[in-house]
């Protein structure tokens, strides 16, 4: 017997809960580096046009998928493609955010100590000299992050186990326009710190000088994991969405959300670390290592209001994280509560356990299990790696085959003109259509070759 589904109640609910899913640590923790790598303002413009060309189509893609099967990943995707092969691949969509959210969750639960020690004001009352390489002392201790990790994905497991409407839609429709509000206080504190305009400088003027092929390859990755390509997300959240909705809006809401927020984290960010005169392209410790120190350096002359930012900064991250984890876990418990009829507190408690167990081991691996190598990585580095560059990749080209070349014209056509009623998407049709058979495909096989070569 089929499970009663859910919907999202509105627009707003729907937008909120798909900028929920892409707003998260790849705006605030990835995003900002990346454009100081890649010569400022010229990578925001490839990133821009990256996600309008590629990344969007594929979205809109994954969103027929979802709503034409009113089903969860496993299901859509069996609709498709009858026999072995569709259990497969819809499988593989189940696994995808749930070997995702079990690592992803780790880091989530650095933003948690993070948290913490903000409000415990550490960052201003230690010199900069104190906090040097504490990112790293922290993640190499045994339990305490395993603590913090298992905390998060609690969190995560309470929202979801509330169920769409009560838990995933509540907590998107508060949780945006907070961080919304958050990250906008942080731009103007990071505005008004002193020598801040070289850091807007840095991201309005574009320096191709540095722009190089690995430039495309960066921007282009960023904008599928940042709208959560390939992970079954947006097909699993696309099955709650009613049939009167407009998809082609959804998306776009999405991703002007997605790339706002992106914008804003940076102008949040670079601007306090030209401040500090660090460097802008320092990598992924850019956030956990790098802005406590900023913090404890501009405590010196404003302490109060230093100690309030830094405590606003790391709530902002993990709200951020904690949006996308819940759109991770929801496309396992959709798969078991549907597939297998469990109940939803009880399918949420099981992959709690799951992914906390091997999210436990991606922890253990910068301590105790750090000789342990796969391929010659961490398995922090290898669930990364194996999530980012394979598993969402592999989706993305699934949803693109499935979307444009499987699926019946008529089919895709009634979803994003909801029957031909919306004659703007009709008129857009042939251009989304285009994009998905010919030059969706290219942009992720770019993205399998610079993996593999």
């Amino acid at each position: 017997m089929r499970t009663k589904r859910e919907n999202f109640g509105g627009r707003m609910a729907v937008i909120a809960a798909f900028a929920g899913s892409a707003i998260g640590l790849g705006n605030i923790w990835r995003f900002p580096y990346l454009v100081g790598q890649n010569g400022g303002a010229a990578f925001i413009l490839i990133y821009i046009v990256f996600t309008l060309l590629l990344s969007l189509p594929i979205f809109l893609a994954e969103s027929v998928i979802g709503r034409s099967s009113q089903a969860n990943c496993r299901a859509a995707i069996g609709f498709l493609v009858p026999g072995r092969a569709g259990q497969l691949f819809g499988l593989l969509m189940v696994f995808t955010p749930l070997w995702l959210v079990s690592y992803y969750s780790v880091v989530g639960g650095w933003s948690v100590d993070y948290l913490v020690q903000a409000c415990h004001l550490d960052f201003v009352r230690a010199t900069p000299e104190q906090l040097d390489g504490g990112f790293e002392r922290f993640i190499a201790r045994p339990w305490l992050p395993v603590l913090f990790h298992m905390v998060f994905l609690g969190a995560t497991v309470a929202v979801v186990a509330f169920g769409v409407k009560s838990g995933i839609e509540r907590f998107c429709k508060w949780s945006i326009p907070t961080l919304f509000v958050l990250i906008v206080f942080l731009v103007v504190y990071s505005l008004t710190l002193p020598g801040a305009f070289k850091g807007v400088e840095y991201l309005l003027k574009p320096d191709f000088s540095k722009v190089t092929a690995h430039t495309f390859i960066d921007a282009l990755g960023q904008s599928f994991f940042s709208l959560s390509l390939g992970t079954g997300i947006i097909i699993t959240y696309s099955s709650y969405v009613k049939k009167s909705e407009n998809l082609m809006v959804a998306g776009v809401g999405t991703a002007i959300s997605d790339l706002a927020f992106a914008l804003l984290a940076g102008f949040a960010i670079i601007p306090a670390v030209f401040s500090a005169g660090i460097e802008p392209g320092t990598g992924p410790t850019l956030i956990f290592d790098t802005l406590p120190y900023i913090f404890s350096s501009l405590a010196q002359h404003a302490p109060i209001l230093s100690a309030v930012a830094a405590i606003l900064f790391f709530l902002a991250i993990f709200i951020a994280a904690l949006t996308s984890s819940i759109s991770l876990l929801e496309v396992g418990v959709a798969y078991l509560t549907e597939e297998k009829e469990m109940k939803r507190g009880w399918a949420s408690l099981l992959l709690f356990v799951i992914c906390g167990a091997f999210g436990t081991l991606c922890s253990l691996s910068f301590g105790p299990l750090s000789q342990m190598k796969i391929l010659g990585m961490k398995l922090f580095d290898f669930a990364d790696s194996t999530a980012s560059n394979v598993f969402m990749v592999i989706g993305s080209l699934i949803s693109v085959i499935l979307a444009a070349w499987v699926m019946p014209r008529s089919v895709l056509f009634r979803e994003l003109t909801n029957g031909g009623v919306l004659r703007r998407n009709a008129h857009l049709f042939p251009i989304v259509r285009f994009l998905l058979r010919y030059v969706a495909p290219f942009g992720i096989l770019v993205l399998i070759l610079s993996t593999v070569l």
